[in-house]
């Protein structure tokens, strides 16, 4: 797909995280303009990226990515739309498509994205969704721009809301086990330096192990689990704290609170 220019509307830690990646996947920096209002948010970014155009006012663009808080999200597409964007995507939480697309009028196509953190290192994971009148061309081109940081995935809006609570929310999930298991093992003797080392390699290579191989998550866990040995025995304790109920409310929960954010 070719490479358009594009601007960025926030230039914090998720849109640099996508300018990374555009820079990475072949983008020029001469390509690429952020309009920020923070002027040493400004300065940072040109030190990132040199080269990078930054402005703190909406100019003539063609193509956009609106990375601001969610309450500014319409008025800053609005504003993309009348600057000449005939295409937005849109990473801003819990702001409808339809939402965006009204404020932007036939002129302009608009995307949805629940991205995540992990795109901070270009692993992330991000769902899309659009209005029936955003074209395939657009949702490529939103594709491509995600791909730059990671896996994406299309869904109906219907349930983007899902996908905020599995993998938008999710890494603080992992990252809570993450911190329960180091105090864990400092309750049991290991220094806190050895604690975080057994705790970040567990991660990593486990999250590697599930990503390469075939086996489902359950015959991952089974391999690892001999009868009546001592993983058997942690496990059915976790089993019987209500490990499995206690997720299916997590994501529930957020479901929930995803939704109210989007009335």
């Amino acid at each position: 797909m070719k490479k358009e220019p594009i601007t960025f509307v926030g230039g914090g830690n998720m849109g640099s995280a996508i300018i990374e990646g555009l820079l990475r996947a072949g983008w020029k920096t001469t390509d690429i303009s952020v309009v920020e209002l923070s002027a040493d948010r400004r300065s940072t970014l040109q030190n990132l990226f040199p080269g990078i155009k930054t402005a703190d006012v909406i100019g003539p663009c063609s193509a956009a990515v609106i990375a601001v808080k969610p309450n500014g999200a319409v008025e800053t597409c609005a504003a993309l739309s009348k600057a000449g964007a005939t295409r937005v995507l849109s990473i801003a939480a819990g702001v409808s498509a339809s939402a965006l697309q009204s404020a932007s009028g036939s002129h302009t196509s608009v995307v949805r994205a629940m991205p995540n953190t992990p795109a901070l290192i270009g692993e992330g994971m991000a769902g899309i969704c659009a209005t029936e009148s955003t074209s395939e061309e657009v949702l490529q081109w939103a594709e491509s721009i995600l791909g730059a940081v990671g896996k994406v995935v299309r869904v109906p809006e219907s349930l983007i809301d899902a996908v905020t609570a599995i993998s938008g929310s999710g890494p603080a999930y992992i990252f809570l086990v993450a911190e329960a298991l180091t105090s864990a093992a400092i309750e049991q003797g290991l220094s806190a330096e050895v604690a975080n080392t057994l705790v970040r390699q567990l991660f990593v290579g486990s999250a590697q192990l599930l990503s390469q191989s075939p086996e489902s998550p359950e015959k991952l866990r089974a391999n690892v689990t001999s009868p009546n040995g001592v993983t058997a025995a942690a496990i059915a304790t976790l089993e019987a704290a209500g490990l499995r109920d206690a997720i299916s409310q997590t994501v529930k929960s957020a479901v929930q609170r995803s939704r109210e954010m989007g009335k």
